[in-house]
């Protein structure tokens, strides 16, 4: 392909294109004879001069650009002096993605000629990090920009009132772009990245400093973008190999000497001698309320902790680090979550129990500051983690902490987000079974809370509150048993009073429906959708459990009769795998939850029908063959019911319980069952076997 095309391809307006004439351009310079690549060199010159050139043309010239630095060491040095000139004009430019192929350029030309580069464009770019630190709301230049911001906050606030608009706008800051100021940090982090070690000799205060500010940056994209350039700073140490990518951790951890940091560390390096400030920032990072500033972090963290020198210079660091790193193994975000996993396996090998019962006090102290956290996700992963402590770490080491993990648990069952509550109440569970005499105080408050659970709208939060109830009963035996079985007959019985199909659409419109599609009475209420508060992330929204809200626990729809049903036949299913002789007084409860499932007055039956189907089998083999058999007739018709039943969910359970009955008892027994019973029924159980043999 000739020059010329290489050059359309790289100016067009699709993306595809100009990758395209990347691929191109690299092929041309690997095959490229002599004087080809000044004659490449000089098209793209040309096109850089080009004063009338689209954005799209800029771009592909830059990253031509800087393609012929990376990958050709014979490029001239005028070209490189005039791709420097224009690189630095376009870090400038009102379109974004030139202003970073710009820094890439910048980044290529540091690679290729050293830290000289950044020492002649120094002062231009910490200016250009400088000067777009601040947002100026008035400007002659921005007033089209500064309406448009304007009218967002305006969205954003919840009133006309002056205190709503302050809120709106810190919103508007922490989530909206920020001028020009990402692109500048990222041409710093490419001018580092491109002197790599030997720009570990142009660390100065000011410089440090500068991180500094974008470190604490309301805005979350700068602050992402700082500690990215924070881990290329600190991987520039003199120690060759030894990426620094993260010195950063904090709380209790003292600001080390510089004596010692350079007993350490070497005198050579200079990073180091910032390490603690560093640490504390980092430290931060790693608590962010945005994933995307806590995953940067994260990255910059396992640098750090892999290339530290000795265990010493880790074990300096771990009191903060450990409480942070066991987090983050459950936040929400699968990135953080995933990547904070491998971490941990690299650092702490098959020693990870051992490491937190070393640093068990900071670790309790950094899981219950968490569960106050505004963030819904950190909640749960701090409720996840205490739970973990509970079952996994030695009971000696964590006994101690008890009664403050509890304490710190029960406020997080009463969470506005189910999935809190729901974190909450297993690890409840986990710490009544692994420490009943100290849980014993806190029964007459979390028997409620456990049984508000057991009837939650939520199906997850039920299984988790019948699994939480098994360990009680493990716990505390026949005297915990008496109560969950008169909660399990309260509930199956209750089944009664679930309201009627046509009560269930009491909120609906009664009206001709438009398109086909019904609509709650209130839908189109203007004063429910006027003048409130907007949030443009869950992160961002304000923890409402303690002052109310519409997601406060205490404004939670009320629980049907038959989720409370649902719950506890789950329960009664866990409670007959503890290994007890209770299998006598579990079959008793049989007849009521196949009585139960005959009722199908409700629209949501079909649901209660899907959990008696998927515990059937499980109820069964625990109580054991002599206690379920006089029963098994009390279910065919629910289970065939449910078998052909038009919700696919139900369906598949049923088909599943008859093929684990009949693995349970035998085909034949079962077959003979269901013929005594209802022979209508041994097509469909024939058909059911038909289909589970492929």
């Amino acid at each position: 392909m000739a020059t010329r095309e290489v050059l359309e391809l790289l100016s067009s307006s699709t993306k595809l294109e100009r990758d395209r004439g990347l691929v191109e351009l690299q092929r041309q310079i690997n095959d490229a004879k002599e004087g080809d690549i000044q004659a490449i060199e000089m098209a793209l010159t040309s096109l850089l001069q080009d004063s009338a050139a689209r954005w799209e043309q800029k771009q592909g010239a830059l990253l031509g650009s800087k393609l012929i630095l990376v990958s050709n060491e014979d490029s001239s040095e005028e070209f490189a002096l005039t791709v420097r000139l224009h690189a630095l004009h376009c870090l400038n430019d009102s379109e974004a993605r030139v202003r970073l192929a710009a820094g890439e350029v910048m980044g290529a030309l540091c690679r290729r000629n050293g830290p000289e580069i950044y020492l002649s464009s120094k002062d231009i770019i910490l200016e250009g990090v400088q000067s777009n630190l601040e947002r100026h709301p008035i400007s002659d230049s921005g007033h089209e920009e500064q309406k448009q911001a304007e009218a967002l906050m305006e969205k954003l606030s919840s009133s006309p009132g002056k205190e709503s608009i302050a809120d709106a706008a810190q919103i508007f800051h922490d989530t909206a772009g920020w001028k020009n100021l990402e692109t500048w940090m990222k041409c710093l982090q490419c001018v580092i990245e491109g002197c790599g070690v030997h720009f570990s000799e142009h660390v100065t205060q000011d410089l440090v400093d500068l991180i500094f500010q974008t470190l604490t940056h309301t805005n979350r994209f700068v602050r992402e973008t700082g500690f990215q350039v924070c881990a290329a700073l600190v991987s520039c140490g003199s120690q060759e190999d030894f990426d620094f990518a993260s010195d950063l951790w904090y709380d209790e951890v003292e600001p080390m000497e510089s004596e010692s940091m350079s007993a350490m560390f070497g005198d050579d390096n200079p990073i180091m001698l910032h390490g603690y400030h560093f640490a504390q920032h980092l430290a931060d990072g790693l608590a962010d309320n945005w994933s995307q500033v806590r995953l940067s972090a994260s990255v910059a963290t396992r640098q750090f902790v892999l290339n530290l020198p000795n265990e010493e210079a880790r074990q300096r660091f771990f009191p903060a680090l450990i409480p942070r790193m066991c987090l983050n193994r459950y936040y929400v975000a699968e990135g953080v979550r995933i990547y904070s996993q491998e971490t941990w396996r690299r650092v702490t090998g098959t020693k990870g129990k051992e490491v937190v019962e070393t640093y068990i006090k900071d670790t309790v102290e950094y899981y219950v500051a968490q569960t106050m956290a505004d963030n819904h996700a950190v909640r749960e992963a701090a409720c996840a983690c205490i739970a973990e402590l509970g079952s996994k770490i030695n009971r000696e080491c964590v006994r101690p902490y008890v009664p403050v993990l509890l304490q710190a648990l029960l406020e997080c069952f009463k969470d506005e987000s189910w999935p809190v509550r729901d974190a909450a109440c297993v690890a409840c569970g986990n710490f009544v079974l692994c420490f009943p005499e100290e849980s014993k105080s806190s029964m007459e408050a979390l028997y409620p809370l456990f049984f508000s659970n057991l009837q939650d709208n939520i199906p997850s939060v039920r299984q988790g509150a019948a699994i939480a109830l098994s360990n009680v009963a493990k716990a505390y035996g026949q005297e915990a048993l008496d109560v969950l079985l008169a909660k399990i007959t309260e509930g199956i019985l209750g089944l009664d009073k679930q309201p009627q199909t046509t009560e269930k659409y009491s909120s609906m419109d009664k009206g001709v429906a438009t398109f086909g599609v019904v609509k709650r009475l209130r839908d189109n209420d203007i004063e429910l959708h006027t003048d409130k508060q907007m949030y443009s992330c869950g992160s961002l929204a304000p923890k409402m459990g303690r002052g109310g809200g519409c997601m406060d626990h205490k404004f939670r729809r009320p629980s049907e009769p038959w989720e409370l049903c649902d719950g506890c036949t789950i329960l009664l299913s866990e409670l007959s795998g503890i290994q007890q002789p209770i299998a006598s007084q579990i079959s008793n409860f049989l007849p009521l939850v196949a009585e139960a499932a005959r009722k199908h007055h409700y629209t949501e039956h079909v649901h209660f029908l899907e959990t008696v189907c998927k515990q059937l089998p499980v109820l069964a083999k625990n109580v054991g063959k002599r206690f379920f058999k006089p029963h098994i007739e009390l279910f065919l018709d629910p289970v065939f019911y449910s078998l052909s039943c038009d919700n696919a969910l139900t369906s598949s359970a049923a088909s599943q319980c008859l093929n684990h009955l009949s693995q349970f008892l035998g085909p034949n027994i079962l077959r003979g069952r269901v013929e005594q019973y209802n022979p209508s029924y041994l097509e469909k159980l024939e058909a059911n076997q038909f289909i589970a043999a492929f």
